[in-house]
């Protein structure tokens, strides 16, 4: 019912006005001890200070939209109050609790562990509150001055002012000595959008300004890789994961595979690795010579269309002295060819005028041989 104008309660939009006008010094709280009260809830109390920065916030708070209460009524430039504050408008800080205050007042600073908490005998719970004293004890000896309000998500300075919508939910942070406020629901969200362009001299580069939301979203931009990575989900992120492992398995895999082959007696695999590495340089290195020597003109670059053109030309040159060397070793070849065949064949034909006359006159001889040997027979007979 805080937040709604209908059942007697403010706004957000109002709240946050109210806190943007509020004039506070940087809080701090300084835990005091554990101790369980009258409901049975255990309870962390820290120290009340009636002269602290988070007891002049408690007054003005309580002036400003406290309940009226014994002829005391709140009062702020807005003009805006609520009906469901938890505090009277004429309570104090310094009526609180604690060894300077009168303990009639609600300011009471406490955090509650447990609710009703149950322990299995007396003993028990002494023990348990024991060690939380010694944990309180530990904290009080680091920081006997107390510890800024704040953490480093939402106020890595410290010292800040929540506005929480329940008790999980932070909503609005305003820092203290008027440094401005930003909204911090789900997670670091960006600013509002109404809020206004930058007042003060400097634009974005002013301290005063980094509250809004143009400057804000110049300081805090997300990284693209972020971004891209949240936009994967859950199921695209875990598919990625399992690529980059099945990768990773497969070239360790491979290379215990070469090792075994390759790896030298009493060499280790990290030594094998490194030789491999040194291997695989210097390849890369001579190939990359071998190209830039092959990459090299021979000739300059203004050179290079004439010589192209008078490459041409004698090439076609020597083609067509070529064409007619060859024509004419051919029409030689043949002429020699028909005066060898013309030779041979006039050799031929003495040969056979010459053959012709020798063989008539050996069958005239063998003609006159047998007409003698008859005429002999003749005469013997």
């Amino acid at each position: 019912c805080c937040s709604s104008v209908n059942m007697g309660g403010m706004s957000l939009s109002n709240m946050i006005k109210i806190g943007k006008e509020v004039d506070f010094g940087t809080l701090y709280i300084k835990p005091a001890f554990v101790f369980v009260d009258e409901f049975g809830h255990v309870k962390l109390q820290f120290e009340m200070d009636p002269n602290s920065a988070l007891s002049y916030l408690y007054s003005s708070l309580c002036k400003e939209i406290g309940i009226s209460w014994n002829y005391e009524s709140p009062y702020n430039d807005l003009g805006v109050y609520t009906n469901c504050a938890m505090h009277a408008a004429n309570d104090r800080a310094s009526y609180g609790c604690g060894p300077e205050g009168s303990n009639s007042g609600g300011f009471c600073p406490q955090l509650t562990l447990a609710y009703g908490p149950r322990f299995k005998d007396e003993d028990s719970a002494a023990a348990y509150l024991y060690r939380c004293n010694n944990y309180v004890d530990y904290w009080r000896s680091l920081y006997p001055s107390g510890v800024a309000v704040g953490t480093s998500s939402f106020c890595p300075e410290g010292g800040c002012l929540g506005l929480f919508l329940n008790r999980y939910d932070l909503y609005q942070v305003f820092k203290p000595d008027l440094g401005g406020s930003w909204v911090e629901y789900n997670g670091a969200s960006m600013p509002p959008t109404y809020s206004p362009a930058p007042t003060w001299k400097g634009g974005c580069d002013e301290p005063h300004n980094f509250h809004l939301d143009k400057c804000f979203r110049k300081r805090y931009k997300p990284k693209a890789s972020a971004v891209a990575w949240d936009a994967l989900g859950t199921v695209g992120q875990f598919s990625v994961l399992l690529v980059v492992f099945m990768a990773v398995t497969l070239s360790i895999s491979i290379f215990l595979a070469r090792a075994r082959k390759k790896r030298r007696r009493g060499e280790s695999y990290l030594g094998f690795f490194f030789r491999d590495l040194t291997r695989k340089k210097k390849k890369k290195s001579r190939r990359r010579k071998k190209n830039k020597d092959l990459e090299e003109s021979m000739l300059p670059e203004s050179s290079s269309r004439r010589s192209k053109s008078r490459s041409k030309s004698s090439r076609s040159r020597s083609k067509s002295r070529r064409s007619q060397s060859l024509s004419r070793r051919a029409d030689g070849k043949s002429s020699a060819s028909s005066k060898l065949r013309s030779s041979s064949s006039k050799e031929r034909r003495r040969s056979r005028s010459r053959n012709r006359p020798q063989t008539q006159r050996s069958a005239q001889v063998a003609d006159v041989t047998n007409q003698g040997d008859s005429n002999k027979r003749q005469q013997l007979v």
